[in-house]
């Protein structure tokens, strides 16, 4: 790999889209702190306050098997969500945001 290239990577990387989705790849193994390749319940409420999502999706919305347990499928289905959810819906005080969020 040349300098200019791993130039360009890190600048990627720090002002713009890749940072944002290496970012959830890098939170999944964060709470997965087992490794086993899925995030359990325990794991997920005991450090999704270290992700400073916001807002950040509850277990139950991104277990859309409902096995308890969040495997890396749903936990790119969450990042979706995530990424779509409006700006206003995140400043909102009001419940008016479409159900889909």
């Amino acid at each position: 790999m040349t300098k200019k290239w791993v130039a360009f990577a890190s600048f990627l990387l720090l002002s713009g889209t890749a940072a944002v989705a290496g970012s959830w790849a890098d939170n999944f193994k964060i709470l997965d702190t087992d490794g086993n390749g899925t995030i359990s319940r325990t794991e997920y409420e005991a450090n999704v306050s270290k992700l400073k999502l916001d807002p950040a999706p509850t277990f139950t919305a991104i277990d859309t098997d409902v096995n308890n347990s969040i495997d890396p499928q749903e936990w790119a289905a969450a990042e979706k969500m995530a990424k779509a959810f409006p700006e206003a819906c995140k400043s909102s005080t009001e419940s008016w945001c479409p159900k889909k969020y």
